[in-house]
């Protein structure tokens, strides 16, 4: 049987044998908020619909405070503060450091480490304030700060209110008062811990990817979330929750609401008032209001709501992204302060169903099911975005826009990271993106972190997120090896039940039938790691992938000018201070050896081409490969979209937001409606090959006549041969077409050149090509025949591209030129294309979709900088 949309439902099914219930049962999970009896709520005419009051009054804290390096609390408890400097909150020490002019860029060089040193000292923030009209409220303040990082105490106005550990969410206090004027804030920040880099950060509950087991080691610190006094009614509402808990209610519009109510007093009533309104669409608004009392509310209201002719949620590339905004009041009877509480989301069912065998006590049900459709999830792993905690609500857009872009569905936030912010579920919510949220841990930590902070973090969480439809997936943590029975799992999972209930929850990430594979990275040569990951089975892997060096724009970012002339790079110097693991795992070897696979490994730049082919070529195979084999394949996740410093990374979008190579291919293998050719053996040129072709349609666009064509080159672009294979109808997401013959081939003639084309009646659906038998002869990718270019400015946002040559232009290339004319220069605003790297065959034009067109240029693997200066 499928694992519905409320978990709960499925524990006394004994016909289930899925692991989802085996853990499920050991958990011991309560009831979930929806397990409550449903009160039908009716809809009210235009006419009836009630005013709805305001929210309660509230001081966001936000802005500008004062920063102070270390110190007593005597000493900053009274007086002025002369060495203070301005910080912005959200922010982190860091950041106010560098806009101070007090700290250099620690992105550039070998700054992280000047820049870590601050991590690890004491820093005090103030804010001063007023609160004019709070002293005759009826009711009660409460402040609370929603994070910051590693820990803090806290003073208002002299009176030590209390501490807190951990990041995500807290501390929160009550029962103090306010002044009219002259309120002040004082709050200590706690240093980072200092240890070793894989336990450090093992007292408390941080994001743990900045503590130089990977990426950087620069820890984080600082007030990052935002902090606010809010007014309690003595009647107050909690976050409702909503959702639709089947395909069959989600179709008719039947949405659930759970609420729950807090007040000292036993006896109590009021009115609840409720409306529904369309939040990124148009149409009028519904409404409801009904009247409630302590009995009736004691463990909490669900109420079912029909909203007429739903718009359903769904993922990128199979639907829209409707979402509703519920609006919640309690007014109390009498004249007491009213509560208000809002949120968005979005009409969807999510089930999990098993793989084509049936269900397994050892394994989950993996196959994602979104309003009754059963998906192939596209997927990529999602890091924290910044080690300076810059999560501006623009610097996700820009990622996450291009996470979409490269048709990504499923994003892993996985836990060396963090519970994400607002506006990143928001953005995913508006964009398709679904989420697997893992919880802070990683390798078996959540036994040393303090258990009461874990919860804490779980709790505060969970009741934060589960409203967004783009969370589909809770999970314990990254990659557990041990501990997996520990009762601090069994809290996550029972949590999950409890305060959620209409989503999975897996112990780790990978467990349950999931796979994770670095084995190419670690220690296997190109020869056998392109082909290992060509042919790799799996129900869906978790990570995987080659890193890779960002765009010469990003390394003139953060190296200095005189060693990105140095080859070799000097050891310990920036060059390796932005390597994997700072080059304690070989890593400088490892990625120069992927990259002589492609060319001759001589200096920075060819580093940056010969890496990114590498991860493409380690990315894009095992891809199509898995899609290939749906359903028995229910989804890849790419090790991954970002990261969280500027470095050597597997990031397809590097730290700046510059898509890399890596991006656009991966955009390619993730089509919704493609033409595939399969590789069992990339670099095996004497050797016969037999490929198979496949076509891929996951959002049901092909219809009528349609063809795939084949075409074959050598290394000196003439073509081989072209295959077609014709098709009509539907196709149920992969049909096999059949395959492409070739014969053996001496090592001179490579590299040869696959180019995947998809027609219908409409014109070219989709194309790509590949590259194989590519290492015979070393450099051969960038030494092919020579062909022209020219490009043409259509507009603001278009670029026309011709080859005016003879042959094939191969890996056609839009990019930004600097003032100066010279390459690829630094421009934080960074070109991005609707497509990039593609094929142009000889005298074609193809018009290329671009967010600006300023210095813009276009080049190819085998053409120079455009003949026209465009």
């Amino acid at each position: 049987m499928r694992t519905t949309s409320n978990m709960n439902g499925i524990i006394g099914e004994e016909a289930s044998a899925s692991l989802d219930v085996v853990e499920r049962l050991r958990f011991a999970a309560g009831g979930s908020p929806f397990d409550r009896a449903a009160r039908q709520v009716a809809l009210l005419t235009a006419a009836q619909r009630p005013a709805m009051p305001a929210p309660p009054p509230a001081i966001l804290l936000d802005g500008l405070w004062e920063l102070a390096e270390e110190g007593d609390s005597a000493m900053r408890l009274s007086g002025a503060w002369p060495d203070a400097i301005p910080a912005r909150v959200p922010g982190s020490i860091h950041a106010a450091l560098v806009e101070a002019g007090l700290l250099p860029d620690p992105a550039f060089g070998e700054n992280a480490a000047i820049a870590k040193a601050y991590s690890h000292k004491t820093w005090w923030y103030r804010r001063k304030f007023d609160a004019p009209g709070w002293t005759g409220l009826s009711a009660s303040p409460a402040l609370t700060f929603d994070g910051v990082t590693p820990g803090c105490e806290a003073w208002l106005n002299g009176v030590r209110l209390g501490d807190h550990n951990g990041a995500f969410g807290g501390p929160s206090f009550q029962g103090f008062a306010l002044k009219e004027a002259g309120n002040e804030l004082i709050v200590k920040v706690l240093p980072a811990p200092l240890g070793n880099e894989w336990t450090a950060w093992h007292s408390t509950v941080v994001f743990n990817c900045n503590y130089g087991w990977h990426y950087v080691d620069l820890p984080a610190v600082g007030i990052w979330r935002s902090v606010r006094i809010d007014a309690k009614p003595e009647v107050s509402i909690g976050r409702p929750f909503v959702a639709v808990t089947s395909a069959e209610r989600a179709f008719a519009g039947r949405v659930d609401i759970a609420v729950d109510f807090a007040c000292d007093r036993p006896v109590w009533s009021g009115t609840l008032r409720g409306e529904i309104a369309p939040d990124n669409f148009p149409g009028e608004p519904l409404a409801f209001a009904i009247r409630v009392d302590a009995a009736e509310a004691a463990g909490g209201l669900r109420l079912e709501v029909e909203v007429p002719r739903p718009r359903l949620w769904w993922p990128v590339d199979m639907g829209e992204q409707p979402l509703y905004k519920l609006a919640l009041s309690f007014s109390p009877q009498g004249d007491g302060l009213p509560d208000r509480k809002e949120t968005t989301f979005g009409i969807r069912s999510l089930e999990m169903g098993p793989l084509p065998g049936g269900e397994r006590r050892d394994v989950y049900n993996w196959t994602f099911i979104v309003n009754g459709k059963p998906m192939f999830a596209k997927g990529t792993g999602w890091c924290t975005m910044d080690a300076l905690m810059d999560f501006s609500r623009e610097r996700y857009a820009h990622f996450l826009s291009l996470a979409a872009a490269q048709h990504v569905q499923l994003l892993r936030a996985w836990g060396g990271g963090m519970p994400e912010t607002d506006d990143f579920y928001d953005l995913c919510d508006r964009k398709g993106l679904m989420v697997m949220q893992e919880w802070p841990t990683c390798w078996g930590s959540h036994d040393q972190q303090p258990a009461d902070v874990l919860e804490a973090t779980v709790r505060t969480n969970t009741v934060r997120l589960r409203n967004h439809p783009s969370l589909v997936m809770w999970a314990g943590g990254n990659e557990i090896g041990k501990g997996l029975d520990s009762p601090v799992m069994d809290m996550m999972g029972r949590l999950a039940a409890e305060l959620d209930g209409t989503r999975p929850f897996h112990l780790t990430d990978p467990w349950g039938g999931s796979m994770h594979s670095h084995i190419v990275w670690k220690g296997w040569s190109p020869a056998y790691g392109f082909d290992y990951y060509a042919n790799l089975d799996s129900v869906i892997i978790g990570e995987f992938g080659l890193a890779s060096a960002p765009n010469m724009t990003s390394m003139r970012r953060f190296m200095p000018e005189d060693e990105l002339k140095q080859w070799p790079q000097p050891p310990g110097r920036s060059f390796y201070r932005h390597l994997p693991a700072f080059d304690t795992r070989d890593d400088c070897r490892i990625l120069t050896e992927y990259a002589d696979a492609f060319v001759a490994c001589d200096g920075v730049e060819a580093f940056v081409f010969g890496t990114q082919l590498a991860q493409v070529t380690s990315l894009r195979h095992k891809i199509e490969h898995a899609r290939s084999r749906w359903p028995h394949e229910i989804g890849v996740i790419t090790y991954k979209l970002n990261d969280v410093y500027i470095g050597m990374s597997w990031a397809t979008v590097d730290w700046y937001g510059a898509p890399k190579m890596s991006h656009y291919f991966t955009q390619d293998a993730f089509a919704p409606t493609m033409a595939s050719v399969l590789f069992s053996k990339l670099n095996s040129p004497s050797e016969p090959q037999k490929l198979p072709v496949f076509v891929f349609d996951d959002s049901g666009r092909l219809d009528g006549e349609w063809q795939a064509n084949v075409r074959v080159y050598g290394p000196s672009l003439e073509p081989m041969s072209t295959d077609a294979f014709a098709g009509e109808g539907p196709v149920d997401r992969v049909k096999q077409m059949g395959y492409v013959a070739l014969a053996g081939r001496r090592e001179k003639e490579a590299p040869l050149l696959v180019v995947s084309e998809l027609y219908a009646a409409d014109g070219l659906l989709h194309r790509t090509f590949y590259w194989f038998n590519f290492d015979a002869r070393q450099g051969a990718l960038a030494h092919l025949p020579r062909t022209a270019l020219q490009a043409k400015i259509r507009g603001q946002n278009q670029v026309a591209v011709k080859n005016i040559g003879r042959l094939p232009a191969v890996g056609v290339e839009l990019y930004r030129m600097g003032d100066d004319g010279s390459d690829d220069a630094p421009d934080p605003a960074h070109l991005i294309c609707d497509d990039n790297f593609f094929w142009l065959d000889a005298g074609e034009t193809r018009l290329i979709v671009v967010n600006d067109t300023y210095g813009i240029s276009v080049r190819a693997w085998n053409a120079d900088p455009a003949a026209e200066d465009i």
